[in-house]
């Protein structure tokens, strides 16, 4: 049976993305090539990556408005890098909401004066800071906008004179949101969009070519931009699975459509741990993601009933992560209602049980 997935990341796709891309490696569009033997330089990819990025500004609605869409190789954690490299020149502000927020608060350090606006860190990341300051002459303000591990999410995002930079790997594309007060958008593929290999970067070109320091072709924005994701061989897989992804998300109606799906999702999911006395939500509530709820077991005695019925009903990845423990039901674009249904009919069952 197809199992119900709630993996983390690399997480699910849809179905119908994952059968036109099998079969694109062995025949990409009855061309009689595989799409990952075939000259990256070929009028095939060239279309396949332009029509990617084409697609990520549409569906985010940054058309025409002065910005930028690549498809990177590095992950995440090379933006960790990349935006310090072209935007620090003096200093930046951070919000540290986050394991993956923290990392790319070290990376930055290692360039300049770097700070810590604003951080949960005393609470093990259950809520997002807020009531924080950003000063005006800083370069840029970075924050994550949802924290996969510790499952919170930025409802909001502050009003800054300055760039603001947000990492959104893991709720890319998942909800209505006004793109243009960011500056520079960032996402792994692997949490929402695609498999693991590329990263998309969305950036408004005017904020590059401001730091004083040279920057290594590979890390330079203004190159990638130059030869369109294409200076060096781009990981075709990755781009051409996303381009499929955010195909099928126009097709649904777009971000608004699959933003309706994902709160009728979390509702259902959050409703059952709220009302389930055997479960207890690990982040505050005002700050709970729509992506990922995480929760624990308060009877441990029950883990191994759990965990079998858990595996007896198909449902796979559940598992929280070491920093948290628990449980942590990631419910991506892809998955369907019906998984998050099975899921809170075997926390129901389990208190029935009890």
């Amino acid at each position: 049976m197809k199992k119900h997935n709630f993996s983390a990341g690399p997480c699910i796709l849809p179905q119908e993305v994952l059968l036109k891309a099998s079969e694109a490696v062995v025949d990409l569009d009855n061309s009689g090539l595989s799409l990952i033997e075939i000259s990256h330089r070929s009028k095939a990819f060239v279309d396949i990556m332009e029509k990617a990025r084409a697609l990520a500004l549409e569906l985010l609605g940054l058309e025409g408005k002065g910005y930028k869409a690549l498809f990177l190789q590095g992950g995440a954690s090379t933006q960790f890098l990349m935006v310090a490299l072209n935007l620090l020149e003096k200093r930046a502000g951070y919000l540290n909401s986050g394991t993956w927020s923290d990392k790319a608060l070290k990376e930055a350090k290692i360039y300049d004066d770097i700070y810590e606006v604003g951080s949960s860190k005393d609470a093990n990341y259950n809520y997002i800071p807020k009531g924080y300051e950003i000063p005006t002459d800083y370069d840029y303000f970075h924050c994550t906008s949802n924290n996969t591990i510790f499952g919170t999410q930025m409802k909001t995002f502050p009003k800054c004179d300055i760039p603001l930079v947000c990492d959104m790997s893991s709720d890319i594309f998942s909800r209505s949101l006004d793109f243009s007060q960011f500056d520079l958008i960032y996402a792994g593929a692997q949490k929402n969009m695609g498999p693991a290999g590329t990263t998309l970067v969305v950036i408004k070109e005017d904020i590059l070519g401001k730091v004083s320091r040279k920057i290594p072709s590979m890390m330079d924005y203004k190159t990638h931009i130059s030869k369109g994701s294409m200076f060096n061989t781009p990981p075709v897989f990755a781009v051409y699975t996303s381009m499929l992804t955010l195909e099928w998300l126009k097709n649904l109606g777009g971000i608004s459509a699959i933003e309706k799906e994902n709160e009728k999702k979390a509702r259902l999911m959050y409703s059952e741990i709220d009302l389930n006395p055997l479960f207890k939500g690990f982040a505050a509530k005002e700050d709970r993601s729509d992506m990922n709820a995480t929760f624990t077991l308060e009877n441990e005695n029950l883990k191994e009933t759990f965990e079998t019925m858990l595996k007896d009903a198909g449902i796979n990845g559940l598992n929280g992560h070491r920093s948290v423990g628990g449980y942590r039901a990631s419910m991506y674009n892809a998955l369907p209602l019906d998984s998050v249904k099975a899921l809170v009919e075997v926390m129901s069952e389990l208190e029935s049980k009890a």
